[in-house]
């Protein structure tokens, strides 16, 4: 147990560190937001140095329930990153509204979304998935005087509970007919012949583990849970969650599933079309900045879920890379709509009022033009890079006609982003009128310095994210 414990210092330092501020914010109150807020970004920090510390450490604990290994490290970085960003860009949105409870919860959704990254058996799995959500549904409705915040959090708990119990569905199917919940045993049976229990237990897992990275036809919570959280709850949402989702999803398919590749192949295939071109298609009518990034976010889920079809280690890197990059991206797409307000200090999240926010912000219409066309995936921005590793996996897996159909999807999916820098530069000027000043000093180095990686100087890490991704992929083959 001791050694056990040894091994999982990022999950030991998130709980003590979520506790510490959750008891700050009991006595102390909201009087000093700066001290639960620095609390709980050094309990970040912390975690990710745990994280670093144990690179090269490959084993699991606790029965083989949980791995430590170079995959889930790789996530828990991006987690934590994310997650780190999302607490420091807080404070200016709720302008004095800020309260102790953010940052605690965010804590513990990283915690839940840690032990997702790092599950081996479908116990861990539901309990590091049921923490992250638990979370999120109060995040999701934190503004508890706006009406569209409520409804965004109780839609999300609706839909998040009916899709646990779908998950919760296969899981005993999957423990049934297997009579375990170990990947590895699960493996060993599915390495057999498949029967009718356990294509459907694979098919419910599936199902469940889809709704969480928001893919088709399990994305119904997205735009308005989008729409009505806090902006950085929905930036939040859109990163470090799709990053925990997306590597259990991975871990799943390839560990537990991996023999039924007949089986579990065409899910992700028909996931992959289906949230690519509805992705695409739904965002085109849009108005409000935030409900189209949000079908921008299920859009980009197909394209991973390309590499992740493949089934192959060439696969898994690219949603590795791919998983990175858009974190970046859409990690300064949110930060230039957190910048998005009036004269009068509110948010702006129509696209119309955006005509002509060129001349009026040029920093920040370029960095978000950057933004946009790299998610379009549009040469030689960096948000290129990825589709073309996903692409080129599909291919050398016999997949030709899914690459095809995600190629010709991404014309379609670079209109919506043409039609907001065209808004943005073109039209005439709206009659909303923006502060003439710049934002804050952490948010304006960020767009910056990842608007500046996006365009050219992130080729110059490819050898380096080549690296990495190789080496945490590795680990699942």
């Amino acid at each position: 147990m001791t050694a056990d414990l040894a091994l999982i210092w990022p999950e030991l330092i998130l709980t003590i560190g979520g506790l510490i501020t959750l008891m700050l914010g009991t006595f102390v109150g909201d009087r000093n937001v700066g001290l639960y807020q620095l609390s709980s970004l050094l309990t970040l920090a912390a975690a990710a140095a745990a994280v670093v510390a144990l690179i090269g450490v490959e084993t699991t604990v606790f029965s083989g329930t949980l791995s430590v290994d170079g995959f889930g490290g790789f996530a828990k970085l991006l987690i934590y990153a994310a997650s780190f960003i999302c607490i420091v860009i807080a404070p200016r949105f709720f302008r004095g509204g800020m309260r102790a409870e953010y940052p605690t919860l965010i804590l513990f959704a990283a915690l839940g979304m840690g032990i997702m990254a790092s599950s081996r058996d479908l116990m861990t799995l539901y309990v590091g998935l049921e923490l992250n959500s638990l979370a999120a549904y109060v995040l999701a409705s934190f503004m508890r005087t706006d009406e569209r915040s409520s409804e965004a959090g109780l839609k999300y708990f609706v839909l998040g509970a009916l899709a646990s119990g779908m998950l919760l569905y296969g899981i005993s199917l999957l423990y049934g007919f297997t009579g375990t919940t170990d990947f590895a045993g699960i493996a060993k049976v599915l390495g057999g012949e498949l029967n009718i229990g356990l294509i459907f237990g694979i098919v419910f897992v599936l199902a469940g583990l889809g709704f969480k990275i928001s893919a088709v036809p399990f994305h119904m919570w997205t735009p308005d849970v989008y729409e009505g959280a806090p902006t950085p709850v929905t930036t939040f949402f859109a990163t470090a969650p799709k990053v925990a989702a997306m590597a259990l999803m991975t871990r799943v398919v390839i560990d537990a599933m991996g023999p039924a590749v007949g089986a579990w192949q065409q899910i992700i295939i028909f996931l992959s079309l289906a949230s690519i071109i509805l992705g695409a298609v739904g965002a085109i009518g849009q108005k409000n900045i935030k409900r189209l990034l949000a079908y921008s976010s299920i859009n980009n889920v197909g394209y991973m879920l390309i590499g992740l079809a493949a089934g192959t280690q060439q696969g898994v890197e690219g949603v590795l890379t791919y998983l990175l990059v858009y974190v970046v991206t859409t990690l300064g797409s949110f930060l230039v709509v957190l910048q998005l307000r009036d004269d009068q200090g509110n948010q702006i999240e129509s696209i119309p009022a955006l005509a002509g926010y060129s001349q009026r912000r040029p920093g920040l219409a370029a960095a978000m033009a950057v933004f946009l066309f790299s998610l379009a995936g549009i040469p030689p921005l960096f948000g290129f890079w990825p589709k073309y590793l996903v692409f080129e996996a599909a291919v050398n897996a016999n997949l030709v006609p899914l690459a095809v159909a995600g190629i010709v999807a991404s014309v379609i999916g670079a209109f919506y982003y043409i039609a907001i820098i065209k808004t943005m530069y073109f039209d005439d000027k709206s009659d909303t009128e923006f502060p003439k000043g710049g934002g804050a000093i952490v948010e304006d180095a960020v767009i910056t310095a990842s608007a500046l990686w996006l365009s050219v100087i992130g080729y110059l890490f490819i050898p380096v994210l080549a690296v990495l991704s190789a080496s945490a992929a590795a680990v699942l083959f």
